[in-house]
């Protein structure tokens, strides 16, 4: 009778996931897991329930092809203790059971902080994707969630260079052979699985997004917007001075301007524009504001954007893997390589910044986008990285 090799179990990892971004994020990696990594990894997916809106999550799953969460904490907003209390005694939960080699944490959102507080104190590895980026501004909350969340990793797997130089100044050891561990993590130049995704979803996006026919938007012929940081919407004078250079910008350039408006904007909007704003937005043609959009809604305005106006760390880097200039309507980036390549300009809400930067890009366009977010296979680099440590 022939000997039986006994296969190793697969590698059980729990994926914590709360925001947009991080639905976007997961698509990679649970592709690749559900693929080629099929029977040495396996997955599960806990959905905090942070953005519970319909269009900010579900749609993302349905889109994307994630699988329906495994867990819903159905946390919900809140303050941030609060908020974050819920999300820790939720996975803490979970995370007693035992059953889980990694947990797998997205980005820089309360979902982030709460996952690695948890499994940090229950001695469970976190692989942060996305580590080592830095705004260097701590007023930020995902500044915080961010730094604290590298310091409980076991594994640190950053989307550029510039990531991994900003673990080396902070004292982390690069190019470590040894085992990894939480008081000696692993720095990984993995690339960026967004870069994945959008790769791989351009073209379906270009099947089957109808967003240009339905806003009757030409292939490079208007301004996509977003605005959603309580920095920019929860204050009143910086509020109306966006949307006041977004108006102005439509005027000038005889462009339509589309602004898919988050929920949170939404409701400070409300009641915090001026009413004269208000009316001005309500009278203008071609000045768009629209309900949250999907992501191959949000690629196809991406990639066809003359200009692209955010506050969004996301976006930015979206809208560099499609080549299209970007006015940041904040002080500071996480992500410095666009402003040195000059593809991207920091203007925060200063109306006659975010006008001079457009004016220069609308004029002369974007200059060249050399690749700074890896190959597009940064998830394989991260599955790959988890089982070679396992051994």
């Amino acid at each position: 009778m022939a000997n039986c090799i006994e296969m190793p179990a697969p590698l059980h990892i729990l994926t914590v996931i709360g925001a947009r971004p991080q639905i976007i994020k997961a698509a990679a990696i649970s592709s690749a897991v559900r693929t080629k990594f099929q029977g040495r990894i396996t997955e599960t997916l806990l959905h905090t329930g942070q953005h519970y809106d319909p269009n900010m999550s579900q749609v993302f799953f349905d889109e994307l092809g994630i699988p329906p969460a495994d867990i819903s904490l159905g946390v919900g907003s809140g303050a941030h203790g609060v908020q974050t209390a819920r999300m820790i005694e939720g996975i803490e939960r979970e995370l007693q059971g035992g059953k889980y080699d990694v947990v797998l944490l997205y980005g820089d959102t309360n979902s982030t902080l709460a996952g690695a507080v948890a499994a940090a104190k229950l001695h469970i590895p976190v692989a942060h994707v996305e580590a080592g980026l830095r705004s260097f501004n701590k007023a930020m909350p995902e500044e915080i969630n961010r730094i604290v969340c590298d310091h409980c990793s076991t594994w640190l797997f950053c989307p550029t260079e510039t990531a991994v130089k900003n673990l080396g100044r902070e004292g982390f050891a690069l190019g470590t052979d040894a085992p990894a561990t939480v008081d000696k993590p692993h720095v990984v130049a993995s690339g960026d699985v967004m870069y994945d995704n959008s790769m791989r979803f351009a073209a379906l996006a270009g099947q089957r997004s109808s967003i240009l026919t339905d806003l009757g938007l030409k292939e490079d012929g208007f301004m996509l917007a977003t605005v959603h940081r309580d920095h920019n919407t929860d204050d009143a004078a910086r509020l109306n001075a966006i949307f006041g250079a977004l108006l102005g910008m439509h005027r000038r350039h005889a462009l339509p301007v589309v602004l898919p408006v988050h929920p949170r904007t939404r409701k400070m909007m409300e009641s915090l524009l001026a009413t004269d704003m208000k009316q001005a937005m309500a009278s203008t043609k071609g000045f768009h504001l629209i309900p949250p959009v999907g992501f191959l809604d949000m690629i196809a305005l991406e990639r066809n954007a003359k200009l692209v106006v955010t506050d969004s760390g996301g976006v930015q880097k979206e809208a560099y893997f499609f080549k299209r200039p970007v006015v940041v309507l904040r002080p500071e980036t996480e992500w410095v390589e666009l402003v040195e390549q000059g593809q991207a300009v920091l203007a925060d809400a200063d109306p006659a910044r975010i006008a001079s930067a457009a004016e220069n890009f609308i004029g002369h366009g974007v200059p060249q986008c050399p690749p700074i977010f890896g190959d597009g296979h940064a998830a394989e680099v991260i599955c790959t990285k988890l089982l070679e440590a396992r051994g």
